[in-house]
């Protein structure tokens, strides 16, 4: 298997030359992080600003070759677990797996198949040995939990030592659409994302940027703050990031790292409404 060095500044999802499985180093995760990509044809129903995925298009992940996938995972698990894979490719200190991640090119939950994409991960992982020892995690917007089947699969995520990593980058409808470019109203998102966290444990995850110069503002702060409010200590944690590496759509010069300083204040008022916070600048 002929992989290039990782870098926490490099997500290229064909760095194994797989069509599902893809290894990076995550710098929020703390080690290597075995992606999922459900999304080869780079469609999401949302489009994000600061998104890296190139040519994004608008649309739901197509079909999944299940018996792919399986083979793919199988064979990087070995490559990690048996082989010099973490020798070769990993930098020294993040040489552990951290997780087994559904994340990719778009919104997971959008493949018709992640229920039984889940499944082939959660039977893989019980045979390599790996079950309850490293984490099982979904980075999702939450915009299709409404779906009996995205629900059901959810919640066997939450009795499998899974996760959810639900994006929340805004709290009003104007934020929401500017940023993730979809109309939604803050309420139905605070009641899905009060569903997650009663189904799995759930981290929100924010984006954090300037845009135009400017840092966001103290009414868009507010109205976020508002919905973690609304859900309170039903969630894990937080997790705010920077900007670490460069968008692929069109605002990407419009957009800016903003200092570690900025994020680490606005982690203070997170703290104070009693939730752990997790930031990376």
């Amino acid at each position: 298997m002929n992989l290039k060095q990782l870098s926490s500044n490099d997500h290229s999802r064909d760095s194994a030359a797989m069509t599902y499985v893809y290894p990076v180093v995550s710098r929020r995760a703390g080690g290597v992080s075995i992606g999922i990509n459900l999304n080869p044809n780079n469609a999401c129903n949302w489009r994000c600003i600061y998104c890296q995925v190139p040519n994004l298009v608008r649309g739901a992940a197509p079909a999944i070759d299940l018996a792919l996938l399986e083979r793919e995972l199988r064979t990087f698990l070995d490559e990690v677990l048996h082989g010099d894979f973490m020798a070769r490719r990993v930098p020294e200190a993040s040489r552990r797996i951290e997780d087994v991640a559904f994340s990719g090119n778009g919104e997971p939950t959008s493949a018709r198949d992640f229920p039984q994409a889940l499944e082939v991960v959660l039977r893989l992982l019980a045979e390599t040995g790996l079950s309850g020892r490293i984490k099982l995690r979904l980075i999702s917007n939450g915009s299709l939990l409404d779906q009996p089947a995205v629900s059901s699969a959810i919640e066997l995520l939450g009795r499998n030592n899974g996760e959810v990593w639900f994006k929340l980058d805004a709290g009003s409808t104007e934020a929401i659409w500017r940023i993730n470019g979809v109309h939604l109203d803050p309420e139905s998102v605070a009641a899905r994302l009060c569903r997650c966290a009663e189904l799995c444990p759930t981290w929100v995850q924010t984006c954090c940027f300037a845009q135009d110069g400017f840092a966001p503002s103290e009414t868009e702060m507010t109205a976020w703050l508002g919905i973690l409010g609304l859900v309170g200590d039903r969630l894990a944690g937080v997790h705010l990031y920077g900007l670490a590496r460069p968008s692929q759509q069109v605002e990407a010069p419009r957009l800016a790292r903003l200092p570690a300083e900025w994020l680490e204040a606005l982690a203070e008022r997170v703290r104070k409404l009693g939730l752990t916070v997790v930031v990376s600048p």
